[in-house]
C-alpha cells in the first residue's frame, strides 16, 4: 500500500467563488477521490486553512506524519509565506531521507519546493486561460505511460520561460500554449534518497484536475516517487541457478 499525503492550501477554495465552484470539496478532496479509486493508494490530506479560515499550526506536519507517508502531493499559491520555516525544513528532510514529493503547479514558489531546489522558482505567467498542449518529451518514463503524444486542456493558466529551476533529470513534459509560450511542465529530480516531479496543470479556477489525462500522470507518479517501487527497481530479485 503507498501511503499518499495531500496537502492543499484550501484557501481560494474558501474565499474565491469561482474556484469554490470549480472544487466545491476542496481541491484536496477532488485529488483524493480519483486516487482513492486506486486499490495500492491509501489516502489522507492536510491544509494550511481550516473551513473558518483560521491558519493550521504547522499545518499537521509533523516528522511522524511524514514518516508515515511514502508519498507527498503539495498545492500551494497565497500563502506560501504562512507555512512556517520549520514544516518546510521536515517536508526537505523527509525527502532526502526517501520519501516521494509531488509539486502541482504554484507549489513551484512553495517553501519546500525552493529549499530542494535551491532556486527561486519564478517564471513568468498570464492569469487568462488559453489551450495548453503538454506534448510527451519522454514517452518511455514511467510517469508518461498511457498518455499519447500529447494532453490538450482547453483552458489553463500559462506559465512560460525562464523557469528559475535547476537542469532537471529528466523532463517528461514540455508545455506549449496558444499565445505562443513554451514551458518546462513535467520535470523529475533526484535528491538525497527521494524523488521529485513537478507537473504544471492545476489553476484553481480551471479545470485540469477532472481531466483522465492529467489524473493519469499524477496516478503514474505516485506510482513512481513511492520509495518502495524504487527499491523494486534497484534491487531485482535474482533467481539462483541450479
Amino acid at each position: 500500500m503507498i501511503n499518499v499525503t495531500i496537502f492543499n492550501e484550501f484557501l481560494h477554495e474558501q474565499n474565491q467563488q469561482d474556484a469554490k465552484d470549480m472544487y466545491p470539496k476542496g481541491i484536496h478532496n477532488t485529488i483524493t477521490e480519483f486516487l482513492g479509486e486506486e486499490a495500492d493508494i491509501n489516502v489522507r490530506t492536510i491544509t494550511l486553512y481550516d473551513e473558518n479560515l483560521e491558519i493550521i499550526p504547522d499545518c499537521g506536519i509533523t516528522k511522524e506524519l511524514l514518516d508515515d507517508t511514502d508519498v507527498m502531493i503539495w498545492w500551494g499559491h497565497m500563502a506560501h509565506d504562512k507555512v512556517s520555516d520549520l514544516a518546510a525544513a521536515y517536508v526537505r528532510n523527509a525527502v532526502h531521507e526517501g520519501m516521494g514529493i509531488i509539486f502541482l503547479h504554484s507549489g513551484h514558489h512553495s517553501k519546500p519546493f525552493k529549499l530542494l531546489m535551491g532556486t527561486s522558482g519564478n517564471l513568468s505567467w498570464r492569469e487568462d486561460g488559453d489551450m495548453e498542449r503538454l506534448w510527451v518529451i519522454d514517452p518511455s518514463h514511467p510517469i508518461a505511460q498511457g498518455i499519447d503524444r500529447y494532453i490538450e486542456l482547453e483552458h489553463e493558466e500559462t506559465y512560460a520561460e525562464p523557469f528559475d529551476i535547476p537542469t532537471p533529470d529528466r523532463l517528461v513534459f514540455g508545455a506549449w500554449y496558444e499565445g505562443g509560450e513554451i514551458f518546462r511542465g513535467g520535470c523529475c529530480f533526484k535528491r538525497g534518497n527521494g524523488n521529485i516531479f513537478y507537473f504544471q496543470p492545476g489553476h484553481e479556477t480551471y479545470g485540469s484536475f477532472y481531466n483522465k489525462d492529467v489524473r493519469r500522470v499524477i496516478k503514474n507518479a505516485v506510482r513512481w516517487a513511492n520509495p518502495q517501487y524504487r527499491a523494486a527497481l534497484s534491487c531485482p530479485k535474482i533467481e539462483k541457478i541450479k
